[in-house]
């Protein structure tokens, strides 16, 4: 009796998982696993005693816990051990399983029912395993030994992965990333991961893209495997659905016959017209579902979502859908983390956080060091924010076995990854690599995505016209030819508690420690001055609207030779490598809960638009609540004409621009009431914007933001709740920093924020706000029901919030509930539009020749794009001079210069048109290029010349660490001599300019 309720309820089973047994499903196999921390004998064991173990929902590091509360050094890294018990329906009988890791943190060794399966150890990409000799009708035990040592090595060679890095690779470990379960046929279609499995999966692109028209070619392959024992005839048919699941079109590739035990790759392809193409902001995404097709039934059938866009990279710049974009964002740490849970966050969450960045009008994320998880990479696709992807790397190029597992991790990556359309770029390297290992890097493209549409490239490869794309960290690169932009700019820090100098709690901008560790040289810098690792908000705001403006300034369309723009390093505050008081990294756009810095608003304002402003936008930096006598500057972001500011309706005076987007009033009277930022295009109101005075701290605001879909009772969903102490008009108090006590009532587990202050406070369920605000995380069961979170503080009236988590099913440890399929891409900022991004401001007046005062052969180093290469003279006052000729007569009206020692050294020269001066002056310090407005005077040579000893002194001193000792020498920090400069005159690069329009 007992044997035929089994039966019956494993066929109940069967039915309600929907199998059948032509059907390949994919499980979430997230649920009901067991976690021990330590290395315990015969764990693997289907035997073994787990009762004590704790439960967890994948994906979960065992050391969540200590994110943001410790130095990234200091994560623990130990053995640990992962159960989960587990049947398979009964239809799953004779067919195969197949399991899919995301990742795991480091090295694995899988078991099933106390077999060993296989290992894998990079640490950083999905892999998988064939399970099918393993599996048994019944109850199933899998088991995952998991050693997550900083300094783990490969076991077959004996060498740690180059990407193991205790600065920037936050360990979290374990299982910190999504796992699923395949049951496929016999006959079927490969998965896409190539460790351990060695197959290649589905592959699907566009051919002949015709945007205006919106027509291509549509073409879809799939590695199919043939598991029986005779020869089969297998068809293959494509079906292409719009985001509504509507039918945009059927088509079928030949049959092809797969003989037992082989493989082969089937295709069809097909012109399919009225195409939404894949954007920026604009996550059009289609579903795709390539079928197998044997005696005339489809035998299985997968899934894929992907889009179709577009791409050119040529002439220094960038083309998505035939519209020029200069890319703006951020380069992000890939572990993407977030307070008390690391990494492990649901899909709609890193859909949140990641939407953020477009929100802000970023249009690209680099993605540092190593290859995202797939669950970001998926969802920039819904976003529609473009993607730089790495493999696995660190701060140099390698040779050998360390070389070998770098092009191991690009290849599995590739195809992985190759049906996402938000990847543009795939990075070798995060620093210059060889040619010979460009090339095959390229290679390794050209065999698994040769049809992409994506750029492969390194960090620098200023003179390796083989990458398809290049730039520096922290300088200013152009090019005519593959597009160069900044890896990394704007290092410094900001502690998001920090208005200003005369804000509460009154912190002295740049106050803070004398030394910190240098992730370039490994070494601390003692006595060393670190204000520009501990700015207050004012000032972090201002200095990155000033190293944005060096990259906007190069824009396409400022001559023959651009910049493709920048990333800034960070968009969240990060639990990586720091140089500042704190011990996490506080370079964010925002803090680790992803509340937004003032230089969230000052960037939203600069980037907005592909290349020119397209919409006018103004933000005030900071707040209006300050004593009684306060008299400070005021400083306003905006990308319009001109900028007037009112105090309560009183126009300000001596308003200024500098860097084309700061407006400042350098001494403002404090009067409670308004403040208020009017924006004016020629000499029309263009936008506008204005703080208010808020009153006295009078109560608590909660508010939730979680899961559109609802919020999952899955044991790892979250959700995410603001808390705002306001006055009486329900207006933020901007200096409150009330300490606010929570209760968390139901099912649900308490992962709270972060703020300044012991251990920061991770954990705490008592956390002050920060500048009014504050966010807390709370996760839930795996039972439903109401929860109930309740905020208290002394003097303010309390708050309550309810909420509700809804169940999913779960059987015998499988869902079908994919979590990243209910989120719908997000078409916020539309198609590509069809206008010009840019006008041409400025063209190049080109030189055909130049002789010099001395190396006169190496006249052309300064004239040939290219950045590692250099005229000089020979250090004598005399020979400091060289004439170039023009191509023509022109009114020259700005001659751009990057000069050797660009960060170093201001040269003092005179500019001749022919023989009349048009300049004379010393060039101001930069970190790649000046500008100098001459006088037009009609000319065809032009003649630079030194007129006195150049003077030396490292501008930017505080982040002299950065570059030192792999940075290009012609900065200076390597250029033998650079010390003792005499009388040299020494070009990279010259481009002579004429204005349109003038």
């Amino acid at each position: 009796m007992k044997m035929k309720r089994f039966i019956v309820g494993i066929v109940l089973f069967a039915v309600a998982m929907g199998i059948q047994a032509s059907e390949r499903k994919k499980y979430n196999f997230n649920s009901d696993w067991l976690l021990k921390i330590g290395d315990m004998e015969r764990a693997e064991s289907p035997k073994y005693a787990d009762g004590d173990w704790e439960k967890v929902t994948l994906p979960h590091a065992f050391n969540e816990d200590e994110a943001f509360r410790v130095n990234i050094k200091d994560l623990t890294d130990t053995i640990v051990w992962y159960r989960k018990h587990f049947r398979l329906p009964a239809e799953a009988k004779g067919r195969k399983v197949f399991i899919e890791f995301e990742g795991a943190r480091q090295g694995i060794d899988l078991y099933v029912n106390g077999k060993l399966v296989g290992q894998h150890e990079n640490g950083v990409m999905a892999f998988g395993f064939d399970l099918t000799p393993y599996i048994h009708s019944g109850e199933n035990v899998i088991a995952a030994r998991i050693d997550n040592d900083w300094d783990y090595a490969e076991r077959s060679t004996g060498v740690k992965y180059q990407w193991s890095d205790r600065n920037f690779n936050a360990n979290y470990g374990g299982l910190p990333k999504n796992v699923w379960l395949h049951v496929t046929g016999k006959v079927y279609q490969t998965l896409p991961l190539y460790s351990n499995l060695k197959t290649t999966g589905v592959y699907v692109y566009a051919e002949d893209i015709r945007v205006q028209s919106r027509k291509a070619v549509v073409h879809a392959e799939s590695e199919v495997k043939n598991e029986t024992k005779k020869v089969q005839t297998v068809g293959y048919e494509v079906e292409l659905l719009d985001r509504d699941g509507k039918l945009v079109k059927r088509f079928s590739g030949k049959e092809q016959t797969v003989p037992a035990g082989g493989t082969a790759i089937l295709s069809a392809e097909a012109e399919v017209g009225g195409l939404h193409f894949w954007s920026w902001g604009y996550g059009y995404l289609y579903t795709v579902k390539t079928a197998l097709v044997i005696d005339g039934k489809k035998t299985d059938e997968v899934v894929t979502r992907t889009g179709f866009r577009k791409t050119r990279f040529a002439e220094g710049k960038v083309w998505l859908n035939d519209r020029v974009i200069q890319l703006k964002g951020f380069a992000q740490r890939t572990s993407n983390e977030w307070p008390a849970v690391g990494m492990s966050v649901p899909a709609w969450l890193s859909d949140y956080s990641n939407g953020l960045m477009v929100e802000g009008n970023a249009n690209l994320v680099r993605w540092m060091h190593v290859t995202p998880w797939k669950q970001d990479v998926e969802s920039c696709d819904r976003v529609g924010l473009i993607q730089a992807m790495p493999a696995g790397d660190a701060e140099k190029d390698c040779t050998g076995v360390r070389w070998e597992q770098r092009k191991a991790v690009m290849r599995d990556a590739i195809i992985y990854n190759r049906n996402n359309p938000s990847i543009l770029f795939y990075e070798c390297g995060n620093e210059s690599i060889s040619r010979e290992h460009m090339l095959e890097m390229k290679a390794i493209r050209d065999r698994y995505d040769y049809h992409g549409g994506r750029a492969i490239g390194s960090r620098e490869m200023l003179d390796i016209r083989d990458a398809e794309y290049g730039g520096e960290m922290l300088y200013i690169n152009k090019s005519a030819h593959h597009p160069m932009w900044a890896m990394e700019y704007c290092r410094d820090e900001g502690l998001r508690k920090y208005w200003d100098n005369y804000s509460y709690p009154f912190h002295k901008d740049g106050e803070g420690n004398t030394a910190y560790h240098s992730a370039a040289t490994g070494k601390t810098q003692k006595h060393a001055d670190a204000s520009v690792y501990n700015r207050n908000q004012d000032s972090f705001a201002v200095e990155n609207v000033i190293r944005w403006f060096d990259y906007w300034r190069e824009r396409p369309g400022t001559g023959r030779r651009v910049s493709s723009g920048g990333a800034k390093i960070i968009f969240s505050d990060t639990n990586t490598h720091f140089r500042g008081v704190e011990n996490y990294r506080r370079s964010g756009d925002t803090d680790p809960m992803r509340i937004p810095k003032d230089s969230y608003y000052a960037h939203q304002v600069m980037w907005d638009g592909w290349v020119d402003t397209e919409q006018p936008r103004i933000h005030i930096v900071g707040h209006w609540n300050y004593d009684a006598g306060v008299v400070k500057p005021v400083y306003v972001v905006s990308n319009t004409d001109s900028v007037a500011l009112l105090v309560n309706g009183k126009a300000v005076e001596g308003v200024h621009r500098d860097y084309h987007f700061l407006f400042t009033a350098d001494s403002v009277a404090f009067e409670a009431g308004t403040l208020e930022a009017i924006g004016y295009n020629e000499g029309k109101e263009a936008v506008r914007t204005r703080l208010e005075t808020a009153g006295e701290p009078a109560a608590i605001k909660l508010a939730a933001i979680q899961n559109p879909d609802g919020w999952k009772a899955d044991g790892a969903d979250l959700a995410l709740v603001q808390v705002e102490v306001v006055d009486a008009q329900g207006r933020r108090c901007p200096l409150a920093n009330d300490l606010i006590h929570f209760t968390l009532d139901g099912p649900a587990e308490w992962r709270g924020g972060i703020a300044q202050g012991p251990d920061n406070y991770i954990l705490s369920e008592d956390l002050p706000v920060e500048c009014g605000v504050n966010r807390v995380l709370l996760r839930s069961h795996t039972r439903s029901g109401r929860i109930v979170l309740k905020a208290e503080a002394k003097g303010l009236q309390p708050a309550e919030l309810v909420l509700s988590t809804e169940s999913i099913e779960v059987e015998n440890g499988l869902s079908t509930y994919i979590p990243g399929d209910c989120l719908a891409g997000r078409l916020t900022r539309g198609e590509t539009p069809d206008t010009p991004s840019y006008r041409d401001r400025a063209v190049d007046v080109a030189v055909l020749s130049a002789r010099a005062g001395a190396h006169t052969e190496k006249a052309s180093n300064s004239f040939d794009d290219n950045e590692l290469s250099e005229w000089r003279n020979d250090g004598k006052a005399s020979t400091a001079w060289i004439t170039y000729r023009l191509e023509r007569i022109a009114r020259v009206d700005e001659v751009c210069l990057k000069l050797t020692g660009w960060r170093m050294r201001s040269y003092p020269l005179e500019i001749y048109a022919g023989d009349t001066l048009v300049w004379s002056g010393e060039t101001d310090k930069s970190l790649g290029y000046v500008h100098l407005n001459v006088k037009p005077v009609p000319a065809s040579e032009i003649t630079i010349r030194l007129k006195g000893s150049s003077k030396e002194d490292d501008a930017f001193g505080q982040i002299v660490e950065v570059a030192a000792p792999v940075a290009n020498e012609l900065d200076l920090f390597k250029a033998k001599g650079g010390a003792e400069t005499g009388h040299e005159l020494r070009i990279v690069e010259i481009e002579f300019k004429e204005h349109l329009n003038r």
